[in-house]
């Protein structure tokens, strides 16, 4: 029996996930600042032990950590579980400084326990879609995608008691795209089939409007822009900021034999242009992707229960577990492993430099390049 500890309420949109094996897996533990929120939330999910101190929920027997804290804190309790000997599921980002990215790494391969990131928007079920498409090779060669976050989050920077929160400091208080999993994973996933990685950043604030009402740093807008190792690009925006509809999900991907694009709002939906050789390639017409949900929708998300497929993130919280216990019990290379967690957490990273030298290119490091020390730098292009 595999027992899992959690580490921030947060955690419990995995919950559904975990419980979808009951025959060899148990929810043991939850860790929360908040007492009321521990009490209430471990009598709801039958959690049996509730700890108010990370360090002491790690003593106990869990065999794993799912780790759903504000995102400053997440690199030294990922380090400290592994050095406990617990195999982690680690929420998004993977830290808040190059430095922690490089520590997570050393601390990940010298355990010898299963990292995987918890980006559940590579579980979109459209994106998986488009990742089996991708591999068949229906777009060509891949040169161009984008993904856009666009999320109001101003009135999350104060709490009900009116302190200011985390988000004040680690996301707006920040210049540069603070945000960018989201955004870059699906899409980096799709390029990486090809064996795709992202050679450099550059980002571009807008300024501040709206967000001058915060007195906080972060731009209205911040557009980052990814080049590949394979010449190819793809653009993020992050705004969270302004005065706009949600949009948290959208992509777009630009091949030589086709193209995608998510919605974007009043009643769009996602859709494709294949190029088939037949058509005319000079007057292209959409297509909805769901012609090609049949061939390309993995079957766990076609027999996924109407509770599944409605959990967090369009069920990506639930289906991202079953991709983590396989990787726990077989030792089988995680979906998202450290070093898709560190490139991707590295965009914002390396974004919030280039956006404070007028957009200076700043190179990629080799996170899979185990580098010595000495080279284990940030560079200018």
């Amino acid at each position: 029996m595999l027992k899992i500890g959690m580490a921030g309420a947060r955690c419990l949109s995995f919950a559904l996930g975990f419980k979808n094996h009951p025959e060899d897996v148990e929810l043991t533990a939850l860790c929360d600042l908040d007492e009321n929120v521990l009490k209430e939330n471990a009598e709801k999910h039958g959690i049996t032990k509730t700890y108010r101190v990370y360090e002491d929920m790690l003593e106990s027997d869990i065999d794993a950590v799912v780790v759903a804290t504000p995102m400053q804190f997440h690199a030294e309790q990922v380090i400290k579980a592994l050095e406990a000997g617990k195999h982690v599921l680690s929420e998004v980002t993977a830290g808040v400084t190059m430095d922690e990215l490089w520590w997570l790494i050393e601390a990940v391969e010298k355990s010898g326990k299963t990292y995987m990131f918890a980006e559940n928007y590579a579980y979109i079920p459209q994106n998986q879609v488009i990742a089996g498409m991708v591999k068949d090779g229906l777009f060509g060669r891949l040169y161009f995608g984008e993904g856009e976050y666009l999320h109001n989050i101003r009135d999350r920077l104060v709490y009900p008691d009116g302190k200011k929160t985390w988000r004040n400091w680690w996301q707006c208080g920040k210049r540069g795209c603070f945000y960018p999993t989201h955004s870059v994973g699906p899409v980096m996933q799709w390029f990486a089939n090809g064996g795709d990685k992202i050679k450099s950043v550059i980002s571009l604030g807008s300024g501040q409007n709206v967000a001058k009402e915060t007195g906080l740093r972060q731009d209205d807008t911040t557009i980052t822009l990814c080049r590949l190792e394979s010449g190819g690009l793809v653009n993020v925006r992050v705004d969270c900021m302004s005065n706009r509809p949600h949009n948290l999900s959208y992509y777009s991907l630009q091949g030589t034999n086709g193209c995608y694009e998510a919605p974007r709002g009043l009643g769009d939906d996602h859709k494709v242009w294949i190029n088939d050789g037949v058509s005319d390639a000079f007057s292209p017409k959409w297509q909805p992707l769901s012609d090609y949900y049949e061939k390309y929708l993995p079957d766990r998300f076609k027999n996924a229960t109407e509770e599944q497929k409605n959990t967090g993130h369009w069920g990506g919280d639930f289906f991202l577990v079953d991709d983590f216990l396989e990787a726990v019990k077989t030792g089988a290379k995680p979906a998202i492993d450290i070093y898709d967690a560190c490139e991707w957490t590295a965009v914002g990273l390396l974004s919030e430099i280039s956006a404070t030298n007028n957009g200076r290119e700043i190179m990629m490091p080799d996170f899979r390049g185990n580098l010595p020390l000495e080279q284990q730098i940030t560079k200018l292009f």
